[in-house]
């Protein structure tokens, strides 16, 4: 079911991505001949809209608008339709074409995290804006590799309902009162009792040194979450604030990734591929369809800041493209556009295939 949902939400992603391409491609004057869901090789063409296909292709993680143009040749720089190529058009048609994608990603990341809040979205009691966070519970929020807690069974989004060491009990259950238990008790086994949707669960554990400074501790981050629900006009101004705050994040994240990446001190671990991303979409069904919704938020907030990086085959390597045609004035050579993007496509493919292997090790 994990796989089914994945392969769902993947492919409504790249249907939002692909369709900001092809809308403002059409509204542009620009010729689309297919509209691709999944890489080749193609299994049926679903229907046909004036000139465009629309396609189902055999590759799932993946999708495409064919926008006559984008990639220059002879063939549509000359001939009825040169007009209405990509290549003809103006510099900020172009760039209006290209950022279209990422677009609408953000929009509709926007929306579902809109909708969270309208439906109630789980928030931090520290949350000082509008509304009131109701029935408020510590929730698990990260779990470090390699700690007693992740050979547990307590995971992110868990929330915690019960703690005990022997005849101790924690009486008032919050973060820190948690976190102080564990530390005076932290010769003993930490027995914690969690719940994930309607599941519950019982987890033993042993606090050890070297995970927080000058003290024994079990691995876990927590926080006071509750629900927050807001009327329309507040969700969606929360909405764009929790969107551009996710933004942000993911782009200093992404920043920081790639700058030990080329210091050489990346650590793959720590990037997840379809693979680990199934079984996070199983974690975050378990939790409730609100969780999911706000997973598919954040994988769509991903996938914007991931194409605008300046790399040959994303939107922001082409992007650059147009760039630097507009300062030179005049089109780089078809041959080099085209060799560049089609090198860079390859060198994300084996990047895909190196972080699935790496997901698919961390399984055993």
């Amino acid at each position: 079911m994990s796989v089914i949902i994945f392969i769902i939400i993947l492919a409504l992603l790249i249907l939002v991505h692909e369709l900001g391409h092809f809308i403002v491609a059409i509204k542009s004057g620009i010729k689309v001949s297919e509209f691709g869901i999944g890489f080749p090789p193609k299994i049926a063409t679903l229907f046909r809209w004036k000139e465009t296909d629309f396609t189902l292709n055999a590759i799932p993680f993946g999708g495409f608008v064919k926008i006559f143009g984008e990639n220059p040749d002879e063939e549509n720089t000359v001939g009825p339709d040169a007009a209405r190529s990509f290549v003809h058009k103006p510099k900020w048609i172009q760039a209006l074409v290209l950022v279209a994608g990422v677009t609408f990603n953000v929009v509709f990341a926007w929306l579902l995290i809109s909708i969270g809040f309208m439906s109630g979205l789980p928030t931090s009691v520290d949350y000082d804006g509008p509304g009131v966070v109701e029935n408020p519970r510590v929730v698990v929020t990260s779990v470090a590799a390699d700690s007693p807690a992740a050979g547990s069974y307590i995971k992110a989004g868990d929330a915690i309902t019960g703690i005990t060491a022997g005849a101790a009990t924690v009486d008032t259950l919050t973060p820190d009162a948690i976190s102080e238990f564990i530390k005076t008790h932290g010769d003993k086994e930490i027995v914690i009792t969690h719940t994930r949707g309607e599941q519950e669960f019982t987890s033993t554990v042993k606090p050890v040194d070297g995970i927080v400074e000058d003290r024994k501790a079990i691995g876990v981050s927590m926080d006071h979450v509750g629900i927050l629900r807001l009327p329309i006009h507040l969700a969606l101004w929360e909405g764009v604030k929790t969107t551009g705050t996710l933004i942000a994040a993911t782009a200093a994240g992404l920043a920081t990734f790639l700058y030990h990446a080329v210091m050489g001190q990346g650590d793959f671990s720590q990037v997840t591929g379809p693979v680990g991303i199934v079984g996070m979409v199983g974690d975050m069904s378990q939790l409730g369809f609100i969780y999911l919704l706000s997973f598919t938020a954040f994988i769509s907030i991903n996938l914007a800041v991931i194409n605008l990086i300046p790399f040959p085959a994303l939107d922001g390597g082409r992007l650059l493209f147009v760039l630097i045609e507009k300062i030179r004035g005049k089109a780089l050579s078809a041959r080099v556009a085209n060799t560049a993007n089609g090198i860079g496509f390859v060198l994300l493919l084996l990047l895909m295939a190196v972080v699935t292997f790496n997901d698919i090790l961390k399984l055993f």
